[in-house]
């Protein structure tokens, strides 16, 4: 039986909730959308690019947020010595453009785990509890939840239009 993509339970944002709460709530909406969004399909479905020159993938997306999960989380807020998922020096894009089928499954669960991870990494912390960047910027750990929503959110919108060129399926 070939594998396919799991149904995904999309949580609710909360309506009324402190800043925590609610930045931690809209950001796991949007990693359950991008789930969603691939839910149901085989991997031979999730490496189909959405228009030449693009080489958009579901399954492309799906391992780079594990890569920016683990990049914005875990290396630079926490301070983790973990090695990049997927990119090197000699491949910046490899989460996007080295997409192997017989993985899917591993991909999946790979973002999972970086999602568990990555929450972990930061529960302890205040949203004001700051880091250096490598140009110098010192930027606050609520900076990155804004920025990993909104990161979600555009690629969401790119996984609707893969989605729908996929297999038509089109919605929230």
């Amino acid at each position: 039986m070939t594998w396919t993509a799991p149904q995904v339970d999309r949580r609710t944002e909360p309506y009324v909730a402190d800043e925590r709460t609610m930045l931690q709530g809209w950001l796991d909406r949007h990693r359950d959308t991008l789930l969603a969004k691939c839910a149901g399909l085989t991997p031979e479905q999730l490496v189909q690019a959405s228009a030449e020159p693009s080489n958009l993938t579901l399954l492309g997306l799906v391992q780079h947020m594990a890569e920016v999960e683990r990049s914005w989380f875990r290396r630079r807020v926490a301070g983790q010595k973990v090695a990049p998922l997927h990119c090197t020096e000699e491949q910046p894009d490899a989460d996007f453009e080295v997409l192997d089928t017989a993985t899917a499954e591993a991909r999946f669960a790979e973002l999972r785990a970086e999602i568990a991870a990555a929450d972990q990494a930061v529960a302890h912390r205040s949203l004001d509890d700051t880091f250096e960047m490598a140009n110098g910027e010192t930027i606050s750990l609520r900076w990155v939840y804004v920025h990993m929503i909104e990161e979600y959110a555009r690629h969401n919108g790119h996984a609707d239009l893969l989605r729908e060129r996929i297999d038509g399926v089109t919605g929230e």
